[in-house]
């Protein structure tokens, strides 16, 4: 069996993110790494929306990103530490809208390993050098320059290895223009490793070390180093020369120090605290992540804590030493990964998990009544200065970036009956948990909506000249009648725009520089800018059945199928071409494409027939009317549409290709290319797309055309980034649209749904998924969904965490504390301050919540309905009471016949490490009230913690720690009846198929284990060679099994052919089971049959259909919110062409910061029989000749593996 695996949903989690003037231009960028992926964003200035210019997939863990400018440049590089052993130095190509890469060199071995450098990278402030350093030992200095032509030099590297020696961190220290200087953060384990009684590792002092590079004997030499009091996590460089003091700001756990060289004393602050804070007062406080901003007269830093709250750090300078540090409480924002200050006043934070946002800062802060905290106020060592969080008051929420990550469970199902399953996924940590419902779809913006007298047919927007940004009216056609409505501050109906209401309208478009169109079935109104008419009336009794129009030419069908054609001349006027042509056939639409820049006409005319055929026609002036092809159709075309598409957004390179698109009348969306020179059509594509005839229309979208198709669901055709995208929009069915543009709304669509005029923006352009929101109160484990009723059973599970009630007591011990301390006089004061500590309530979501300690849970059972987005009971457990598991199943022997149990595994004062616990319980419950609410039966007690459970005819199977049981209905509790103990480690899933279930270990792979109704004994016949830590695990078939691992891998396994599941647990017939060891396992050994590296950690696998009619997929999604599929290759003529393809890609396009594509989708065990379609699809993303290179290579055409890409991905899915 061959695989092909696809990305459906890249991940949305941000590691790192940088900012810099990467396109060369005023305007500051943000590149960001999502682990495996590199991407660029602009952040729009005047709407405040992030918008993603480019994305692009590595191959490789991306460890870390730096800016890099030389000095006097005005662009700035990117310089990549990554997996590849290489340090690689990336250019941002505005006009190709790709990444270049400039310089690539390599230093050491592939892999994140602790000695090979690329975890950490620092640059000289003035653009001289670039330090990249390991984890321990090495760290490698490169010398930046320009050669004559001024492109990028790079040097040979410089070492400045010790070995025995931790790094923390780095950092460039600007020291101006003298020698470039590094420091670092360091810890020298080489006495404590030979120290047996482990004294010295206690003893072990954290130094910071600088390096300098002395560019006159170009090497590196460790300048200076001294001793740490505090354990430090973080440096921050300090601007120097003439902006600044320099030296290196170093923070550490409580506290944060100024050093730098000379006579400068250290200057040491402590990190403020919340006042009144339910945490536990001997945890330290960290900074988890800095951001700095200089302009030419000032600087400061943002530093955020790991609650959440942000600081402002300045530093009081007395002749170039620094005399105190200042802090003050900025404002509180979700705990981040990583976050940015541009120039222009954003704040972008990369959220550690949940949605990123985009914040404006409104103030910095100086001149409000928040207390500032100095290293100058007197304070005993161990004591801190105490703040009040609160609401934002400097920083303004204006974007959000949805994200998934971490995706932590997932079912698809169509619950809400649409055809199309949903995904239901539990996302994100703690407080800030929600679960999303994904649909396949653009999200629309409703902009405005209002109702129309009557049943409109159509609607157009028009401009009265080509120089006028904006429309001019919106224009709405009735069964008799013809609406104008005016764009202004409102839209408001006019009678004076030479528009003739008394009629149906066919068509209304702005015609030459200046003039209006409109066709109506007796003739057509040509409107002038100084408000003359010009009208052609039909002639006999004929009248106009189809039209179409561009800027400079009319054509129209009369009853009969004439076709009569209209061109405009140089004065403005309309004329007619002397002859006129007959069909032979009645004309059911027309299509003309635009005129192309610097042309008088356009060539073409596509008419489609009610002979289910669609012919070009010439319009050229040497042989007008003649026809040129003909495209014979499956049923009646509908409509048509012709658009140059495949343009880059920002007048890119490429070039553009014209398509006709045509509407079937059975629902069919058809593609076809169409030859600028002869009219020839060629590599046909078509989608189904729902019930009702396609209609089409053509509407700008981000500046470029696009094509809206409208059948019983709405999609849009268009081309982003480098690639074709046809999606469909999550809207109510539309009848009619135009492209909109006012100024309110620069790139919208009108359109008509019933009798109502909608207004519409469409913004997430690439987004495969639009998604609903529910807030969740805990980390979410595990859900299950009732069938019957459609509601969803969800347990949340949160480690160090209070429960509602301990948090009250907690609360209150404290107010107590509060009143206690105080003295007599300050007892009233006291009193009032403890009342306002009890009644304020800070969103948690928000400002995190309290950290209880190690082994304190908090854990609850939430019944929602999906659909109605509401939660319709929440039990609550106690303190210290966690769940992991929960199914839904039926008992055989249930008092009453048919009744739906639902089981909770929980466990009590579980601890992690060690993993211990008091023991757990398995609570039953009855689902009542048309699974509304539950009731508990009994609960049951068992000796360690139920990780996994699951229906097996009519019992429960139970993983209780490593033990498989099953369970069966009694009346106190459930009753054992089964057991086998020969799991080594810990079971983590459970799944059954007939007779066989598959139970997962977390450290060695999985097991096949049969039951034996007769002996009632559960006997393990099959497991893996290879030790798997299986997060995820799924049946195939009754022979074949999928296992996801926590680091990465997918592997399909496979009973071998002449196995048996009748094998004997114990051939010597004394029945002493559980005598036998477990060194050799089972007697029969899985077959590897697919292995492949995915490279994210995998929390969902489960065969789904993603599209209606579609084949099965193998889904999964992962920690960092990737969703992705494997399917299987149906003939081997497909699997030789995408193996070939796979190899040339290799080689042509190989990964951006190199590493091997091979050695990564190999990293743990070697890639086998599947085939990266995510390489594959970088083929159309090649330049034009290297993709007919390629195709040679394939004995096809360029336009025939493109085909081929497209089909394997929407046979399947979108």
């Amino acid at each position: 069996m061959f695989l092909y695996h696809l990305t459906l949903q890249r991940a949305s989690s941000i590691y790192t993110c940088i900012h810099g003037n990467f396109a060369g231009t005023k305007q500051q960028e943000v590149v960001v790494s999502r682990g495996k992926i590199l991407e660029i964003l602009r952040i729009d200035q005047n709407t405040g929306k992030v918008i993603q210019l480019f994305s692009t997939e590595v191959f490789g863990t991306i460890r870390s990103l730096i800016p890099f400018r030389l000095t006097g440049g005005s662009k700035d590089y990117i310089v990549v530490g990554s997996d590849s052993g290489k340090i690689t130095i990336l250019e941002y190509n505005p006009q190709k809208n790709i990444f270049d890469r400039v310089h690539m060199e390599t230093f050491g071995k592939s892999g994140c390993r602790r000695i090979v450098p690329g975890q950490y990278l620092a640059v000289d402030p003035k653009g001289r050098a670039v330090m990249i350093a390991a984890i321990e030992k090495q760290k490698l200095v490169y010398i930046m320059n320009r050669d004559d032509q001024a492109r990028l030099t790079i040097s040979s590297p410089l070492e400045a290895h010790k070995a025995n020696t931790i790094v923390f961190d780095c950092c460039g220290v600007d020291v101006g223009f003298e020698n470039p200087t590094f420091a670092c953060l360091e810890l020298d384990y080489e006495e404590a490793d030979g120290d047996p009684t482990g004294e010295a590792a206690q003893m072990a002092q954290q130094t910071l070390t600088y390096y300098e590079l002395d560019l006159g004997l170009n090497h590196v030499v460790r300048k200076y180093s001294e001793p740490l009091e505090d354990h430090a996590n973080m440096l921050i460089s300090v601007p120097g020369g003439n902006e600044g003091p320099s030296g290196v700001l170093i923070c550490s756990e409580n506290y944060i120090t100024y050093k730098n060289f000379g006579d400068q004393p250290d200057i040491r602050c402590p990190i403020p605290r919340r006042r009144n804070d339910l945490d536990d007062h001997e945890r330290g406080m960290l900074f988890v992540c800095t951001a700095t901003h200089k302009t030419k007269s000032m600087f400061f830093f943002l530093a955020q804590t790991e609650q959440g709250d942000v600081f402002k750090i300045t530093l009081e300078v007395d002749e170039d030493s620094v005399t105190e540090i200042k802090l003050k409480y900025f404002d509180t924002a979700p705990v981040c990964s990583s976050f940015v200050v541009l120039k222009t006043g954003f704040l972008f934070l990369a959220s550690e998990f949940g949605n990123h946002y985009l914040y404006q800062i409104a103030h910095l802060g100086e001149d409000d009544d928040e207390p500032e905290f100095s290293s100058a106020m007197p304070l005993d060592e161990g004591e801190t200065f105490f703040f009040q969080p609160r609401p934002l008051k400097n920083l303004v929420l204006v974007d959000e970036m949805e994200s998934l990550a971490p995706i932590l469970h997932c079912n698809i199902t169509d619950l809400a009956n649409e055809d199309t399953p949903q995904l239901y996924s539990v996302c994100g940590r703690g407080p800030r948990s929600t679960l999303r419902v994904l649909r396949h779809g653009l999200e629309v913006s409703e902009m405005a909506v209002s109702d129309l007298p009557g049943s409109p047919n159509a609607v157009w927007t028009v401009r009265k000249s080509i120089h006028e940004e904006y429309d001019s009216y919106i224009i709405v056609s009735f069964v008799n009648a013809t609406l104008v409505l005016s764009i202004g501050e409102t839209v408001e109906e006019v009678t004076d725009s030479g528009f003739l209401g008394t009629t149906p309208t066919l068509s209304c478009s702005s015609i030459g520089n200046d003039a209006l169109l409109q066709i109506y079935p007796d003739g057509i109104r040509h409107i002038r800018s100084d408000r003359r008419i010009n009208e052609w009336k039909t002639p006999g009794k004929k009248y106009i059945v189809k039209c179409a129009v561009n800027q400079r030419q009319v054509v129209i069908a009369l009853t009969g199928g004439e076709l009569v054609y209209f061109e405009m001349d140089q004065t403005g006027q309309l004329n007619e071409y002397t002859e006129r042509k007959d069909m032979n056939s009645e004309v059911i639409c027309m299509a003309l494409p635009r005129v192309p820049p610097g042309e008088q006409r356009a060539r073409f005319l596509a008419v489609g027939l009610a002979d289910e055929t669609v012919r070009i026609i010439s319009l050229d002036t040497s042989d007008c009317l003649s026809p040129l092809s003909t495209q014979a159709l499956p049923a009646r075309p509908e409509s048509l549409c012709i658009v140059e598409m495949g343009q880059q957004e920002e007048g890119g390179t490429n070039s553009s290709t014209m398509f006709l698109n045509i509407g079937l009348s059975i629902g069919v969306l058809t593609r076809t290319v169409m030859d600028t020179v002869t009219g020839e059509l060629s590599d046909t594509r078509t989608r189904y797309l729902g019930t009702r005839a396609v209609k089409l229309f053509r509407i700008p979208v981000h500046g470029v055309d696009a094509v809206l198709a409208i059948s019983s669901r709405t999609w849009l055709s268009y081309f982003y980034q480098s690639r074709f995208h046809l999606s469909p929009l999550s809207y109510d069915t539309l009848e009619y649209a135009c492209g909109f543009s006012s100024e309110q709304c620069t790139q919208g669509v009108v359109a008509i749904s019933t009798n109502t005029l909608r207004i519409l923006a469409l913004e997430k352009l690439g987004a495969v998924f639009n998604q609903v929101t529910m807030p969740l109160k805990y980390t979410p484990r595990k859900f299950v969904i009732d069938e019957e009723s459609s509601n969803m059973i969800l347990i949340e599970t949160d480690h160090n965490t209070f429960t509602e009630n301990s948090k009250n007591q907690r609360k209150q011990q404290i107010a107590e504390e509060m009143v206690e301390t105080a003295d007599d006089e300050s007892k009233m004061e006291a009193a009032k301050l403890a009342e306002q500590f009890l009644s304020e309530d800070l969103p948690e979501e928000i400002f995190s919540s309290p950290k209880a300690g190690n082994g304190m849970w908090a854990s609850q059972i939430r019944i929602l309905s999906p659909i109605k987005q509401e939660t319709l009971e929440i039990i609550k457990f106690e303190q210290n009471e966690a769940a992991f598991s929960v199914c839904i199943c039926q008992f055989n022997n249930s008092p009453v016949p048919g009744l739906t149990y639902v089981v909770i595994g929980t466990s009590r004062d579980l601890s992690l490490a060690p993993r211990q616990c008091s023991g757990g319980f398995l609570y039953t419950y009855r689902l009542v009230d048309d699974g509304s609410h539950m009731e508990l039966v009994h609960k049951t007690p068992v000796d360690d913690v139920p990780t996994a459970l699951c229906p097996f005819q009519g019992r429960l199977l139970v993983g209780v720690g490593k033990l498989l049981r099953i369970y069966d209905l009694g009346k106190k509790k459930l009753l054992r009846k089964c057991e086998n103990k020969h799991i080594p480690n810990l079971i983590v899933g459970i799944k059954c198929s007939g007779n066989r279930i598959l139970a997962s270990d977390n450290q060695e792979s999985i097991h096949f284990v049969k039951y034996k109704a007769g002996e009632n004994s559960l006997v393990a016949f099959a497991d893996d060679t290879f030790p798997r830590w299986v997060t995820q695990a799924t049946m195939l078939d009754y022979y074949t099994a999928a296992v996801g691992d926590k680091f990465g891998n997918l592997a399909v396994l496979r009973l071998p052919q002449d196995s048996k599941d009748n094998v004997e647990d114990d051939p010597t017939g004394n029945k002493a089971i559980w005598d036998r060891g477990l060194l050799n396992g089972a007697s029969q050994k899985l077959d590897m049959i697919n292995m492949f590296h995915i490279g994210e950690s995998l929390t969902y696998l489960e065969l789904a259909t993603l599209i209606p009619g579609g084949n099965e997929a193998l889904v999964y999604t992962t920690l960092s919110g990737t969703i992705g599929m494997f399917v299987p290759f149906t003939s081997r003529e497909d699997i030789d062409f995408f193996q070939h393809l796979e190899m040339h890609m290799r080689n042509e396009a190989p990964p951006l910061c190199g590493r091997d594509h091979l050695s990564y989708r190999s990293s743990y065990i070697p890639v086998k029989a599947t085939i990266d379609g995510d390489l594959c699809e970088q083929y159309n993303s090649l330049e034009p000749s290297k993709r007919k290179a390629i195709a040679d290579e394939l004995d096809r055409s360029p336009s025939e593996v493109s085909k081929k890409l497209e089909d394997m991905r929407t046979t399947y899915a979108f």
